[in-house]
C-alpha cells in the first residue's frame, strides 16, 4: 500500500510520539537518573557511528572545491545566525522567550548530512561536494556552535557557554566521533553494509535524548509557559527563515558564478540543520530542564525543511532531460 503524501516521514512520527509520552509519562528521580546516563553512552555511540560512516574517499574527491565549501560554511555559521538576530524584533512577540533562544541555537548549529547528499543527489547536483561539505559543516559544528552560541546567548542576556562546557563537547562528541574514523579501518565495510539497520541505532539515541529532555521539561511547566499562539509563530519563524536562507543560497551561488550542479550543492547543504547533531548538542550544554524548549524549534524546522527540499530536488530534477546521477543515498 503507497504511503499518503500527506503523512509525515516515520522516525517525524516517532519524535511526535516520543514528545508525546514524554508529556504524560515523564520520567523522573531515579528512574531520570538512569536514563540520563543512559543517553549519555548513546550520545558517545551516535557520534561514534558518524566518525564511523564517514568515508575519507568521497571527502578528499570535493575538498578541493574550495569556493563552494566556504560558501556553504558561510551561509551556515554566518548567515543563519545574523538572519536569527536581525529577525529577532520581529519573532520575539511571537514566540516565548525559551523558543527564540531555541530558534537562535538551531542558527548555530551545523548541516545535515544524509539528507544534503540525498537531495543533491535527486536534483542532480554536485553530490561529492554536498558530501564534502555536509561533513565538514557536521566536524566543525562541534567547535562553532557552543563558540558562536556562546556569544549570541551573551549579547541576548541568556548567559555564555562555559568552559566546562565545550569540554564536555570534546569528551562527549569529538572524542567518540574522532575514534569512529580511527576504528573505521577495520569495521568500515561493516558499517556500509549495515546502514539501514545502523540508522535505527542513530534515530534510536535522539528519540531517547528527546524523551529524556522533555521529561524534565515537562516537570519544570513547558506546557504550561507556551501557549498555542506560540507554536503557531514558531512554525511561521521555520518557514520564513527557511525561505531566507533559501533564497539567499540561490541568489548568491549565481551572482558568484557557480554552475546548476554546484548551486544545488550549496543550497541543500547551506539551508538545511542537523537534527541527530543539535539534539545531543543542546543536551551537552544546556540545563536539563531547558533542551525541552531549546529543541522545540529545531524539531519543527527539521520536519518543515524536509518537506520544502523534497518539493525544490523535484523542481531541479525536471530542469532538463539528462540522465540522473547514479548516487541513490536515502535521506
Amino acid at each position: 500500500m503507497r504511503r499518503p503524501r500527506f503523512l509525515p516521514d516515520n522516525f517525524t512520527l516517532a519524535l511526535v510520539a516520543t514528545v508525546i509520552l514524554a508529556s504524560l509519562l515523564p520520567c523522573e528521580g531515579r528512574v531520570a537518573e538512569t536514563f540520563d546516563l543512559i543517553t549519555n553512552l548513546a550520545i558517545g555511540l551516535l557520534f561514534f557511528l558518524h566518525g564511523a560512516k564517514l568515508p575519507r574517499e568521497a571527502v578528499v574527491a570535493g575538498i578541493t572545491h574550495w569556493r563552494l565549501h566556504l560558501v556553504v560554511l558561510l551561509c551556515t555559521f554566518a548567515v543563519f545566525p545574523l538572519l536569527g538576530l536581525a529577525l529577532g524584533p520581529l519573532l520575539k512577540p511571537m514566540l516565548t522567550p525559551e523558543l527564540y533562544l531555541g530558534v537562535l541555537f538551531l542558527c548555530t548549529l551545523p548541516s545535515t548530512v544524509q539528507s544534503s547528499i540525498a537531495f543533491t543527489s535527486v536534483a542532480r547536483g554536485n553530490v561529492p561536494a554536498a558530501i564534502c561539505s555536509a561533513s565538514a559543516s557536521n566536524l566543525i559544528g562541534i567547535f562553532l556552535t557552543p563558540l558562536i552560541g556562546g556569544l549570541i546567548f551573551a549579547s541576548q542576556g541568556g548567559g555564555s557557554f562555559s568552559y566546562d562546557a565545550i569540554g564536555k563537547i570534546v569528551l562527549q562528541l569529538l572524542v567518540p566521533f574522532i575514534a569512529g574514523q580511527i576504528a573505521r579501518r577495520w569495521i568500515g565495510a561493516w558499517v556500509d553494509r549495515h546502514k539501514p539497520v545502523l540508522k535505527f541505532v542513530d534515530q534510536g539515541s535522539i528519540l531517547l535524548v528527546v524523551y529524556t529532555a522533555f521529561s524534565e521539561a515537562v516537570i519544570q511547566g513547558l506546557w504550561h509557559t507556551t501557549p498555542l499562539p506560540a507554536l503557531a509563530g514558531l512554525v511561521v519563524a521555520s518557514g520564513l527563515l527557511l525561505a531566507l536562507i533559501m533564497t539567499i543560497t540561490v541568489v548568491g551561488s549565481r551572482k558568484l558564478g557557480f554552475d546548476k550542479e554546484d548551486e544545488i550543492a550549496i543550497v541543500f547543504c547551506g539551508s538545511k540543520k542537523s537534527l541527530a547533531s543539535g539534539v545531543p548538542i543542546a543536551k551537552v550544554l544546556f540545563a536539563a530542564h531547558a533542551v525541552g524548549g531549546i529543541v522545540l524549534p529545531l524539531m519543527i524546522f527539521h520536519q518543515i525543511q524536509l518537506m520544502v527540499c523534497a518539493v525544490i530536488a523535484q523542481r531541479y530534477a525536471r530542469r532538463d532531460r539528462r540522465p540522473e546521477s547514479g548516487f541513490t543515498q536515502q535521506a
